[in-house]
């Protein structure tokens, strides 16, 4: 995914969960699988892309990613949570659901 990406993903209205990951971070790879689970689980509620952070260094600036995987949720370009590190699919989808239901700005 790259810049225009992106910013085209931020208003599409709904949740959007970006994944901040490198191809040589081994807990980015243990995170795959969560994503794709918490995705299976949330369906249409929510949308998943995953950017690397190699390969768009003035995306991840801007959004300050100094360490990866970085998890931002996102609704209608407001950033609604942010987490560096990864979870279970269970405490995931609980913080996800909490975040779409409050549409708090916590993090």
């Amino acid at each position: 995914m790259n810049q225009q990406e992106f910013n085209e993903s931020l208003q599409t209205g709904g949740l959007v969960l970006f994944d901040f990951y490198t191809d040589w971070c081994e807990p980015c790879k243990i995170l795959d699988p969560i994503l794709d689970d918490v995705k299976r689980r949330m369906g249409s509620d929510l949308a998943i892309h995953k950017i690397n952070s190699d390969e768009n260094p003035r995306l991840a600036q801007e959004y300050h990613i100094k360490s990866v995987p970085t998890l931002m949720l996102f609704r209608n370009g407001k950033l609604l949570w942010r987490m560096a590190g990864f979870d279970t699919a269970d405490k995931l989808e609980k913080i996800i659901r909490k975040h779409s239901e409050q549409g708090s700005d916590s993090r």
